[in-house]
Parts: structure tokens; C-alpha cells; sequence
């Protein structure tokens, strides 16, 4: 898996020199359209082609693939043509969708331009979109020509989308770097260093991608925090102003899943103490009612990790380790979402 942490100026020129496309086209939302394609623009061929897309989640969808396709036609794009994808999670998993299944797969590269996508969404090579209210329900694992990573872009982030990032470097280190955990945890987030801990994070899931690509084993570590984290995210989509970023409802979904862990005698009260404090002090708390906790439950049936019916989670095993294919109950589940509430 090619990833290059460089500035664009000299990254993006060098792969386009190696790699001779006939048709390149950039896939963008309004955001990146207005902040982060005048910075790549002067080294891309006169004739490419600019797809816009509207942000966010709520429009991570099968309809809004249709419009890309639609345009790729238009534009009568061959199969040895190449799409951009320049944004963050929601442009790189669907434009790496689009292009995958675009006259059965074209080439693609993704830029990521927010910090969720830089240190996770990018890497990796899981593409999909959103189906009937489910996170990335429908989707292929299949690997860009290259990441770039210029972690310059995230100057263009406002301080929102910057914590939501953050949450997947927290869990990086959790997951497997106890000492940079340790580091991070006495670190303020308006004094952290993010040039260093992209290049952390982005070697901690390369490795892991690299033993397990398909996500049979290994790879599940990846998702800690992310079982009870996408199904409080996804009943929160549609609920107007309480909506929350994807790095916010993994913060959540760590407090919950670190309960679990130690509910089960997996790590200490201490452990679970300091992964607690840290995660409110630099994220606040999401405002959850009781009523909620059964349909919040109920949206884990989905997740990608569950067999045979039951709800199988990634728990932490002590700080920096981390155990996968753990079946949790419904009731485990009913008091962790409790301990998040009380």
C-alpha cells in the first residue's frame, strides 16, 4: 500500500510524471471545490475533469453515486482513466467506490484533506457508502494507486473537524502504543503536535492493513470504539441539530466499549479512569436520553464485525492491546450506554 506524506507540490507532479492518464478527473464538495482544489490545480493537465458532490454524511448515498457515474459517462471516461478523490472520508470512501465499480474499476488516487481522513479513512482501502440509514453498508475493499498525505490541508480545517480526526489518533494509541497513549493523555489537543501523530497513526493501520487487507482478523482492532460509536452516530444522523461528527461519536463509543472492557475485568478501573477523563475533558458529552439506549442498541445488529446473529466487538486487553470477535450482550451493552448517560 503506497502512502507518501509529502507536500503536494512535489507529490501530486511526481505521481502524474510516473503514471501517463489520457483523462483524470477530481472528484470534490463545495468545501474542498473552494479551499483545496486552487492548491493542486496548476499541476493537473488543462482538460480534467471537476465532479462536485454536496458534503457530508447525509449524502454519502447511492443516489449521489449515480451523479458521479453520470458524470464519468458524460465525459465518455475510459477504463484507463483516472479519478482524484479530494476531501475528506465521505469524498474517499465514495469516490473510491465509484471508481472501483466504474466499467468494473478504474484507477484512483485519494488526497484526504481533513484529519479523520489523513490518518484513518484514507488508508486502507475500505470504500462504500451508506445504505437506508446504515454506515457503509454497501462497499469493496480495494486499494487507491496512492494516498498523498499533505498534513498542510488541515490549515484549512476548522477546529471541529481537527477533534473529530483526532479521535481515531486517540485510538491509534490505545489500541496499540501504550507510551504514545501515555504521551498524548498529559497533552492539552490545542498543544498537540498533528505533523508527527499523522505519521504515527498512518504506520500503526498500514501495519495492521498489511497482515489482514480484508478485515478477516487483525484489522477488527481497528474498529474499538466504533461499534456503540457508528450506532449512536447513525441515530443521531437524521436528528437535526444533534447530529454529531464521525470522530465525536467515536469518543463515545470509547468511553462505552472501555466500560465493557473493564466491566470484564480487562483493564483496571484506573485505565478505564484516565481514558474517561481525557476524552471529556477534550470532547464534552454528547447528550443521550435513556429512552434511547434500545434503538441505539438495535443499530449494532448491523455492524460488519457481527456472525451468526451475535454482536461482536473489538475490546481493549489493557492499554495498547486489543482483542477482536468478542461477543457482547445486550445488557453489557444496555450498561455501558447507562455509565456514558449517569
Amino acid at each position: 500500500m503506497s502512502v507518501e506524506i509529502a507536500a503536494i507540490s512535489n507529490s501530486l507532479p511526481a505521481f502524474l510524471s510516473q503514471n501517463s492518464y489520457l483523462q483524470i478527473a477530481v472528484l470534490v464538495d463545495e468545501q474542498t471545490s473552494k479551499h483545496c482544489l486552487p492548491l493542486i490545480q496548476a499541476y493537473l493537465p488543462k482538460s480534467f475533469i471537476k465532479i462536485q458532490i454536496k458534503s457530508g454524511e447525509n449524502n454519502k448515498h447511492l443516489a449521489t453515486c449515480e451523479k458521479v457515474w453520470e458524470a464519468m459517462t458524460k465525459a465518455n471516461m475510459d477504463r484507463h482513466g483516472l479519478l482524484i478523490n479530494l476531501g475528506g472520508g465521505v469524498i474517499g470512501d465514495l469516490g473510491g467506490f465509484c471508481a472501483s465499480t466504474y466499467k468494473r474499476g478504474i484507477d484512483f488516487i485519494q488526497i484526504p484533506t481533513t484529519l479523520l481522513a489523513q490518518v484513518d479513512a484514507s488508508v486502507g482501502g475500505k470504500l462504500g457508502v451508506d445504505f437506508q440509514g446504515l454506515k457503509n453498508h454497501i462497499g469493496v475493499f480495494n486499494l487507491p494507486k496512492t494516498v498523498l498525505i499533505d498534513p498542510t490541508f488541515i490549515q484549512t480545517l476548522p477546529a471541529s473537524q481537527k477533534l473529530s480526526g483526532y479521535a481515531e489518533i486517540i485510538k491509534h494509541c490505545l489500541i496499540r502504543d501504550a507510551e504514545k497513549w501515555e504521551q498524548i493523555s498529559h497533552t492539552d489537543f490545542s498543544e498537540v503536535d498533528f505533523s508527527s501523530l499523522i505519521e504515527h497513526s498512518v504506520e500503526i493501520k498500514k501495519a495492521v492493513v498489511a497482515e489482514d487487507p480484508t478485515e478477516k482478523g487483525l484489522r477488527k482492532i481497528l474498529n474499538w470504539g466504533h461499534t456503540l460509536g457508528h450506532a449512536v452516530e447513525t441515530f443521531l444522523l437524521d436528528q437535526g441539530k444533534r447530529k454529531i461528527l464521525h470522530g465525536e461519536a467515536i469518543a463515545v463509543g470509547m468511553i462505552m466499549e472501555a466500560f465493557v472492557a473493564f466491566q470484564r475485568g480487562l483493564i483496571s478501573e484506573q485505565e478505564l479512569g484516565d481514558i474517561e477523563i481525557y476524552l471529556f475533558e477534550t470532547y464534552g458529552k454528547v447528550e443521550l436520553k435513556a429512552s434511547e439506549i434500545p434503538a441505539i442498541i438495535a443499530l449494532t445488529l448491523q455492524d460488519k464485525k457481527n456472525k451468526g446473529g451475535e454482536v461482536r466487538f473489538s475490546l481493549l486487553t489493557g492499554i495498547g492491546d486489543c482483542g477482536y470477535d468478542i461477543p457482547v450482550s445486550k445488557s453489557e451493552m444496555k450498561k455501558a450506554i447507562e455509565y456514558y448517560i449517569g
